[in-house]
């Protein structure tokens, strides 16, 4: 008798989702609790674990899918099959899985059948640029894991590159059909939903932004001073980030309109400070929440960011951790960026940019100096923040980098 195999409930107002990708294929052994489909919604993606042991049935909805929860998507058979069948010998019913290869590999490279691959494995072949046909794997029935993906493109940057051998130039035919080349994609439900939040945020908000400098000098000095300590008591690295989030609250405190959201005709304002943390996934920015950030110690939100960043890089991020958050953070400087004007997280009504740091001279005490500057930025709804609140809230966070004493006495 087949067991059934629905669409799990996905979080409080996730009612659908998209089939990202199967894990397994008809035909090969599935023990209980193994992923056998993952799900992409709104946010992140969902693995689908199998319900009891035996051999994967029918795949009742292809790639690229939508369902609804509680929709019945595939069976489970009794059995206790070992081996998965070769790729020719899968069920015509099956649908194929999307090409992890450039657009310009070979035809042959491209048959390689990446439907074994979890999704972290996934995002770490795309974020490598590795051919997974070309790597042995060593995990479960020779499959891929992800630390064989990262060994592979750790022998591909130190192997020496080959000499250059002289290309004989392509034929006229090749050049007017291959260089003006274009591929359709469709978006993933994560890039759906970020293009349709940030819409919204244009749409309905009065944005605004306001920029300050800053000198880093003073956190820069600290953070050399006690790294090491810091980091063998803890077991996390000191970073720039919780300085600015210990920092963030400060103003937030201070100014709580930038704390605040508009829910109809009532202004919401929260006596806790959640803060959400950009972070670059493989399918697209995220903003996992680090909760209660006010009551924390440097140690505390240094490592909740550290593991954020950690599982939004393999997948790992779920719904709870992406839900609610007061207020923004969000760090181009890492990517290199100068000044950008963030846009808010609806509904939230302010964002802090902070951007890369680069010596430039400055005047100090009638002289000009050098000194490591980052320009930093209050994106906000002016709606709900009057500009006088929102300066006031920048050149708060300002004086509290350039005097880190004053997060210790809450000045």
């Amino acid at each position: 008798m087949a067991s059934e195999v629905k669409v799990p409930v996905l979080g409080e107002s996730v009612s659908e989702a998209t089939i990202g990708q199967w894990l397994k294929q008809p035909g090969e052994a599935v023990a209980i609790d193994e992923p056998i489909v993952s799900l992409e919604t709104d946010k992140v993606a969902i693995e689908v674990n199998a319900p009891v042991a035996g051999i994967m049935g029918a795949q009742l909805v292809k790639l690229g899918d939508t369902v609804l929860v509680g929709a019945l998507i595939a069976t489970i058979e009794e059995g206790s099959g070992t081996v998965a069948p070769a790729p020719a010998a899968a069920s015509a019913s099956a649908a194929p899985a999307p090409a992890l290869l450039s657009p310009s590999a070979p035809a042959e490279e491209a048959a390689a059948d990446p439907a074994v691959l979890s999704p972290a494995v996934r995002r770490a072949v795309l974020e490598y640029g590795i051919d997974p046909a070309s790597v042995k794997g060593t995990g479960k029935d020779g499959r891929l894991t992800k630390e064989d993906v990262i060994a592979a493109a750790s022998a591909k940057q130190s192997a020496p590159a080959p000499a250059a051998a002289p290309i004989a130039p392509p034929p006229v035919s090749a050049i007017a059909e291959g260089a003006r080349a274009e591929e359709r994609v469709k978006m993933t439900r994560l890039r759906q939903t970020i293009a349709r939040r940030l819409k919204e945020a244009q749409d309905t908000a009065a944005l605004l932004t306001t920029f300050n400098d800053v000198d880093m000098s003073a956190v820069i000095a600290a953070r050399d001073k006690y790294k090491e300590l810091f980091e063998k008591k803890h077991g996390v690295r000191l970073g720039f980030m919780g300085f600015f989030a210990k920092a963030a609250c400060l103003a937030l405190k201070d100014i709580p309109s930038a704390n605040a959201r508009i829910e109809g005709d009532e202004i919401i304002y929260h006596k806790f400070v959640d803060i959400s943390v950009a972070v670059s996934a493989p399918g697209g920015l995220v903003t996992p929440v680090v909760r209660d950030a006010d009551g924390m110690s440097f140690a505390q939100i240094e490592g909740a960011i550290a593991e954020y960043g950690k599982r939004a890089r393999d997948g790992a991020l779920t719904l709870a951790d992406l839900k609610g958050g007061t207020f923004t953070i969000s760090n181009g400087g890492v990517f290199g960026s100068l000044m950008s004007t963030p846009i808010i997280n609806p509904p939230q009504s302010a964002v802090l940019g902070l951007h890369r740091i680069e010596d430039r001279p400055v005047a100090r005490g009638g002289q000009v100096v050098i000194r490591p500057m980052m320009y930093i930025a209050l994106s906000y709804d002016h709606r709900l923040i009057d500009g006088r609140e929102a300066v006031t809230a920048l050149k708060i966070i300002k004086d509290a980098i350039e005097d880190p004493t004053r997060l210790l006495i809450d000045l």
